[in-house]
């Protein structure tokens, strides 16, 4: 039974994986922006720590477990983590490069440089104790490196996106707000098992799908919960409005309600005028500014008017 779970978690996470590789290969292909490529380097970088890092060890005690020793298990264990742990390091730099990316930050090559003298420092040390000395528990110390890295590089990637760079965002605020604390839930939901794991099966399981479902949140998010109109890199001109409304999947009253605020009337004119309350103008207007990725009626009569040629 347990064998079938884990062939089970196998089979999940081999489609997730390739479910956020394929949508944020998608993302770079269609907005031609290195902030997703920055996306795509860390699904790639991320799985595969999963597969090396992660299901690398429950191959090496599932075949190997009857055949070894007990203390050369645990090396043959923490060797194929130790494989796995230089991909985690990339993951985590590309996450935070997307990230300052999407607040409108410029990259700094210092960080670059101190981001991997520290964490490849951190994993030679951590090789070198794992080869050569039998005092330390390396399975314990690279566990507890994985969640306090994963704490503060995903908290650091929270801070990043919900405070963003004056004027610089590449998102609407609207996305920030869900981006953000998804990110920290996502790694609390990551390090929370881990945290109580020693050799419990059921949190070995819920550890890994975690794991995978967690890291599709950005790919997904960004294909199916934003329409990210900021990353298109040349609109098309002299479009009708009616194909403007399309592209945006605006609704029919809220296409009158932007032809409205392009004619200049306010909120209280637009509730007269369309027969609807003032309520109803308000949040027609909050859900346009959402869809088109502005934050006030000034960019959205300039988007119109850009896409239009008016």
């Amino acid at each position: 039974m347990i064998k079938l779970l884990f062939y089970l978690i196998f089979i999940v996470s081999v489609a997730l994986s390739a479910a956020g590789i394929i949508l944020a290969s998608r993302l770079r292909s269609r907005y031609k922006s290195d902030i997703f490529s920055s996306l795509l380097y860390f699904q790639v970088f991320i799985y595969t720590f999963g597969f090396y890092g992660i299901w690398g060890q429950v191959a090496v005690r599932s075949f190997l477990g009857p055949l070894l020793s007990p203390e050369l298990l645990s090396r043959l264990s923490d060797i194929a983590i130790l494989l796995g742990l230089p991909f985690i390091v990339f993951s985590w730099l590309m996450l935070i490069r997307f990230s300052a990316d999407l607040s409108g930050r410029k990259r700094s090559n210092w960080f670059v440089f101190w981001f991997l003298l520290i964490n490849f420092s951190i994993l030679i040390i951590l090789g070198y104790l794992t080869t050569r000395s039998r005092s330390f528990n390396t399975t314990l110390m690279i566990k507890e490196y994985y969640i306090i890295m994963n704490l503060v590089y995903f908290f650091l990637a929270s801070y990043l996106i919900h405070f963003p760079w004056k004027g610089g965002p590449m998102i609407h605020d609207y996305d920030r707000r869900i981006i953000a604390p998804s990110l920290f839930l996502i790694m609390i939901a990551q390090c929370l098992p881990l945290l109580f794991f020693t050799a419990q099966t059921w949190l070995a399981v819920v550890f890994i799908f975690a794991f995978f479902l967690g890291n599709t949140f950005l790919p997904v998010y960004f294909t199916y919960g934003t329409l990210l109109s900021a990353f298109n890199p040349e609109p098309d001109k002299n479009i009708p409005f009616e194909e403007f409304c399309k592209r945006f999947d605006v609704s029919t009253r809220e296409s009158e309600v932007i032809r409205e605020i392009c004619n200049g009337l306010s909120n209280k004119e637009i509730s007269d005028r369309l027969f609807i309350s003032l309520q109803t103008v308000k949040d027609h207007t909050h859900h346009i500014y959402i869809k088109t990725n502005v934050k006030s009626r000034v960019q959205l009569i300039n988007l119109v008017k850009d896409l239009m040629n008016k």
